[in-house]
């Protein structure tokens, strides 16, 4: 219960810093983070929270990399799914939070998106559904590498969080444009129950396409590295 809990609250950590920072930040008059500083501050949710919690529940935050961690065999499949339930339970909160947030200002509306996951019309750069799988696909394979790689026993110590959160600051950096970024279902999840609509119904590819790149980071790394 303890390491669920710490994914519940991590993934809240990551959705309320991530997507808050592009609802309430990234277009503020002014001083606005833009595209650089929404990358950096879902960078920084994994950091800091991987030095918080790693310990604990291993700092997963995402079904995808729970998933792509169980085909790399690094972790336990009967633990799966009630560390997916708590990676959801975790985004939907944060994303509650952010909207008794978001909404506290006048002139609020659901239809800018709510950071929310989309592609074609709804692809922060109109890109189709096609380009939007394999970005998901690829940024997500890419994103497990990376953690395998951090976290082999081989790897210097200490050093996983950095390398894990400058990854995802990397990958939101290349695909924001694409599909707002996802590579993360909990993440996705968090915010498209509260926007509706067009958000809810192209939600599957931000479930399906994370997935398959987690699946095919971890085999990749493990076909690479193993001795």
């Amino acid at each position: 219960m303890k390491q669920l809990g710490a994914e519940v609250i991590g993934t809240f950590w990551l959705v309320l810093g991530g997507c808050g920072s592009a609802v309430l930040a990234a277009a503020f008059p002014g001083v606005g983070i833009g595209l650089h500083g929404v990358s950096l501050a879902f960078g920084l949710t994994v950091l800091t929270m991987a030095f918080a919690i790693g310990h604990i529940s291993g700092c997963h935050l995402n079904p995808a990399v729970s998933i792509g961690l169980w085909a790399g065999g690094r972790f336990p499949a009967n633990k799966l799914l009630p560390y997916i339930i708590a990676q959801v339970i975790g985004g939907v909160l944060a994303g509650g939070v952010l909207y008794l947030i978001a909404s506290g200002k006048a002139g609020f509306s659901l239809s800018a998106g709510f950071a929310s996951n989309g592609f074609a019309e709804h692809s922060p750069g109109g890109y189709s559904m096609q380009a939007a799988l394999v970005t998901e696909v690829v940024m997500t394979a890419m994103f497990l590498f990376v953690i395998m790689g951090a976290t082999d026993e081989r790897a210097p110590k200490g050093f996983a969080p950095i390398a894990i959160g400058l990854a995802l600051t990397l990958i939101h950096l290349i695909s924001i444009p694409v599909t707002n970024t996802s590579v993360n279902p909990a993440r996705s999840t968090g915010v498209a129950l509260y926007a509706g609509g067009w958000a809810v119904e192209q939600l599957w590819l931000f479930w399906v396409a994370p997935i398959i790149g987690g699946m095919l980071g971890a085999v990749t790394y493990k076909a690479v590295a193993s001795e």
